[in-house]
């Protein structure tokens, strides 16, 4: 649905509905309390709201789901950001003595931009996205859901559509969220490999013998190359872009390449002329010349903004936060659906607010048993209400996320009384 069906200025009326009909209040405890296995976990979050006209309150926490309900459905967040498990309650550090209150553990967290890929995507720009450029936020995905999981030995990978122009990673594992600045910066960096700023113009450089981590990369990246890169983007067809593209090869293979140019005009043609000259290179040089695995990781390697990374007490935003500028819902990605999913797709505040107000068949005999019991009522009609929205189905792999998550919690809660069985 595009986003002009969303207005901004009704923010301000959806937002109530949302909080108090359509948040996934309970998955979303269920996620942030990780079983209750260790104590005060959810108490000692902080979270921090954005407020309307971009009033910013930090240090927020709460002691349970409801209290957490409560503040929201009060507030009526524009935005919410997720931050660390700290050593006292953050609503409270205003009372620790100096020093004492410090971050303890998170998540580990990564933040994919489409902004940070301006300089090799020629369909849009800025805070624009289109079916053509979202491609490399699916190449970033695989390359780094495989590598945290194969490479780290991670297993709860929570990926989140951003709402607007990128993609968060949240890596839940108990030995992910312990993690120390420097094992974060460490993890960050074996997976950085687009080095350089705007000025420099060769960003990738490879050296022999290439490692396992970016050959598993190449091949996703040649999986889609030629899509994105040779069609969709066309970087071997306009005058600009060509030259781009011979700037990141030896100058005497560019003036080759040049000569050759001239007469081939297809831009698969000229990719196949690459090729070639990179694997002549590379059996006749004794230093390893792999300027065509170059060229394909500098236009479609995953570009991470490592600061989100390394800094335990640095905020992300929340799953299921509104963006107030498109409206979309930030909602967790299924990858047994990545190469479909479309963020053009992703239902805003306004489709799902109004989808509530379609009542569907037999709703009507349901509200006269509800007032039985107002309680049960309330929070039967609470996941009832989702489940009428676009939104359920987002929901609901967050539920089977949460589930094997369970699985290990239910491990952890088992060894724990098994020790003390031995003590």
């Amino acid at each position: 649905m595009p986003s002009s069906d969303y207005d901004p200025a009704s923010l301000p009326d959806l937002l109530p509905l949302y909080y108090r009909r359509l948040f996934p209040f309970s998955q979303y405890y269920r996620w942030l309390n990780y079983g209750g296995v260790q104590k005060n976990y959810f108490q000692n979050r902080e979270f921090s709201f954005t407020l309307k006209d971009d009033i910013y309150v930090r240090y927020q926490s709460f002691s349970t789901q409801a209290e957490l309900e409560k503040e929201m459905q009060k507030m009526n967040p524009y935005k919410i950001d997720i931050g660390a498990i700290y050593s006292h309650r953050p609503n409270q550090h205003n009372t620790v003595k100096s020093g004492t209150f410090q971050a303890l553990e998170k998540e580990l967290v990564f933040d994919i931009d489409m902004t940070d890929y301006d300089d090799v995507r020629s369909c849009c720009s800025a805070a624009d996205i289109c079916s053509k450029c979202w491609t490399l936020m699916t190449i970033a995905i695989r390359i780094l859901d495989r590598a945290l999981r194969e490479d780290f030995g991670f297993q709860h990978l929570l990926w989140v559509y951003s709402g607007r122009r990128g993609v968060h990673c949240w890596v839940c594992d108990e030995s992910a969220r312990k993690l120390s600045v420097a094992a974060r910066s460490a993890v960050a960096e074996y997976l950085s490999l687009v080095k350089g700023g705007e000025e420099t113009v060769k960003k990738v450089v490879l050296t022999d013998p290439i490692h396992p981590f970016i050959r598993e990369s190449l091949t996703v990246v040649e999986h889609y190359f030629s899509r994105y890169a040779l069609q969709e983007q066309d970087i071997l067809g306009r005058r600009e872009s060509v030259d781009k593209v011979l700037g990141l090869v030896p100058e005497d293979v560019r003036k080759e390449l040049q000569q050759h140019f001239q007469n081939e005009k297809k831009p698969e043609s000229r990719w196949k002329l690459i090729k070639d000259q990179a694997s002549r290179k590379q059996s006749t040089s004794k230093k390893g010349q792999h300027f065509e695995k170059e060229i394909m990781l500098q236009y479609c390697y995953p570009r991470l903004d490592v600061n989100v990374s390394k800094g335990v007490n640095h905020l992300l935003k929340s799953p299921f936060s509104v963006h107030p500028k498109t409206g979309r819902i930030s909602v967790p990605m299924d990858l047994k659906e990545l190469d479909t999913f479309d963020p053009f797709a992703v239902p805003t505040i306004s489709l799902i607010c109004e989808e509530l107000d379609r009542a569907k068949p037999g709703e009507e005999e349901e509200k006269s048993e509800d007032k039985e019991n107002e309680k049960d009522a309330a929070e039967k009609r609470k996941i009832r209400d989702y489940k009428r929205t676009s939104l359920a189905k987002y929901v609901k792999y967050l539920d089977q996320f949460l589930d094997g998550m369970a699985r290990s919690w239910k491990g952890e809660l088992l060894k724990k009384s098994d020790l003390q069985k031995e003590f």
